[in-house]
This record gives C-alpha cells, sequence and structure tokens, in this order.
C-alpha cells in the first residue's frame, strides 16, 4: 500500500514526462492491478483416505493334534445279589375286629331312687321298632315294699316310672277289699315288634316301642289269684271289683288303658301303655 501512495505522489511528474511514463507506467499498471485485483482463495481439496478393503477373516491355525487317549469302555460289573432269607412257615395273625360303636344310654330316675327294681339292657332296633335305653323290670316299690313281677318286663323308662303309683293304688283296694295286700302282680306281653291288636298293617303298637305293658291279673298274700280271663265278668264279686278298680286307677297313669270291654284281643288282660294321643299328646283313652 506504502508503494501505491509514492506512485500516487509521482503522478503529475510522469504525466509531464511521457518518455520516462511509459517506462515506468507500464509496470506500475502491473503492480497497482496485483495489488488491486483480490487475491484468489486457495482451493481446498479434501483428503480422501481410502478405504481398506474387506478382507475375509484369515481363519486361526488349529492347534496341532494333541494324541488321543485311549478309549476305556466302562464293564458293567453285576452287583451280588443278597442271599434270599428263607422264611419259616409262620401261622396266620388274626386281624381283630373292629371295636362297635359306643353305646350311650341315659339312666333311668326311678330305678335310681328305688321305685322300681330294674337293669338296664342293651337298646333294642328292630325294623320301626326300638328302644335306646331299656330297663328289664322286676319289681315296683309299692307302700314301703317292693312287689315282684310274675316275669320281667322289658319297658322304657317313662313306662316303668308310672307303674309305682298305680301299683299302690291297686295294692290299697286289695288290702281293703279282700283283707290281703299283693304278693306280685301278674304281667305278658311287654317288648314287642309288631302292628297294633296284631294287624297285618297300620300302626306300630306301643309294645314295640317298650311303651307298653299287659297285665294277666293279680296274686294275692293270702294265695288267691284273680285273673282278667275269669273274673273280670264277676262284677259284683271282690274279685271282679279289684280288677275294674285297678282298671279305673290305670287311666289316672297312662294314656291308654284297654280292657275286656274295649275288644276281643284285650279279653284276657289289662293294655297299659303312655302313647301320644291328640295334638299335644294329653288325651287318653280309657276303655
Amino acid at each position: 500500500m506504502h508503494k501505491l501512495f509514492k506512485l500516487i505522489a509521482l503522478a503529475p511528474l510522469l504525466i509531464a514526462t511521457p518518455v520516462v511514463a511509459q517506462d515506468i507506467l507500464g509496470p506500475l499498471q502491473d503492480m497497482v492491478d496485483r495489488l488491486t485485483k483480490p487475491a484468489e482463495q486457495p482451493r481446498l481439496t479434501q483428503r480422501v483416505t481410502p478405504k481398506p478393503d474387506l478382507v475375509a477373516p484369515v481363519p486361526r491355525p488349529r492347534p496341532p493334534d494333541m494324541p488321543s487317549e485311549p478309549v476305556v469302555e466302562a464293564v458293567e460289573t453285576p452287583l451280588p445279589r443278597p442271599e434270599i432269607a428263607v422264611l419259616e412257615e409262620r401261622e396266620p395273625v388274626a386281624t381283630p375286629e373292629p371295636e362297635p360303636a359306643r353305646v350311650y344310654q341315659v339312666a333311668c330316675p326311678a330305678v335310681m331312687m328305688g321305685l322300681v327294681e330294674a337293669e338296664m339292657a342293651p337298646p333294642l332296633s328292630e325294623g320301626t321298632c326300638g328302644e335306646q335305653s331299656p330297663l328289664l323290670v322286676t319289681g315296683v316299690m309299692s307302700r314301703g315294699r317292693m312287689v315282684p313281677l310274675s316275669s320281667p318286663i322289658t319297658t322304657n323308662c317313662q313306662m316303668a316310672s308310672a307303674l309305682p303309683g298305680w301299683v299302690a293304688s291297686v295294692d290299697g283296694y286289695a288290702e281293703a277289699m279282700l283283707d290281703s295286700p299283693l304278693a306280685s302282680v301278674d304281667t305278658g306281653t311287654s317288648y314287642m315288634c309288631r302292628n297294633r291288636n296284631n294287624a297285618d298293617g297300620g300302626f306300630t303298637s306301643e309294645h314295640g316301642f317298650a311303651n307298653g305293658v299287659d297285665v294277666t291279673g293279680l296274686t294275692l298274700e293270702d294265695g288267691r289269684s284273680i285273673t282278667v280271663d275269669t273274673d273280670w265278668i264277676r262284677s259284683v264279686a271282690p274279685e271282679g271289683k279289684l280288677l275294674r278298680l285297678a282298671h279305673g286307677a290305670a287311666c289316672g297313669s297312662f294314656t291308654t288303658v284297654l280292657g275286656p270291654e274295649a275288644n276281643a284281643e284285650h279279653r284276657d288282660h289289662l293294655h297299659l301303655d303312655l302313647g301320644c294321643h291328640g295334638e299335644s299328646c294329653r288325651a287318653r283313652i280309657c276303655e
């Protein structure tokens, strides 16, 4: 730039001297052109690094073959068989029988209080009939002493509990009317699985539930024997009156009382039971 300024300063002089100007202006013009012309930018060339050709990997050399060890085949050695002991013949062991189911029975207060002489019997089960806690009654308490039964009866606790009051009433009638207390009460059928009146069908009798007892007669201490079969019809005789009093007293102790006047099935005995009659089971049959 300083050279340019100097040339400009010399310009008047050069104009005044043409020859000199020609010699000088030529090179000067070249210089001016070079100085005023913008410098060319160097061209940038991208250096391309050639990519190496993809070369398949060379497999690694295998190691030299190792000397193989001899293969030893396993030989299966049979195990020694255990010696089988010969068992001595023994008698077969009997299988114990299963214990029977436990039976639960209820004690009867009348027996515990001594009002009846009885022992507990095994439960009864026969078709529609049965009783869980039956009693085998052999005697009934009457006015401080035990009046035996002519034969033991199988009955439930309710019937056994109703007997003492009735026997005591009959015992008092016998002593008052015939001057002799009871020596025994003659009994007939007690437990028996059958229908009412021995019919082929119909309801099960109270005998089938150990809830009924038949009385065939009375024996006095003086030895007299009074039977329903022969003495009931003698209504005006003391023996006949005693039987009828016994029938009437039973109607207050039992819910069913059937005698010779009820039907022909009861012509020779008094049937006593505690069967249910009516919706409340309080109705009574006395015939």
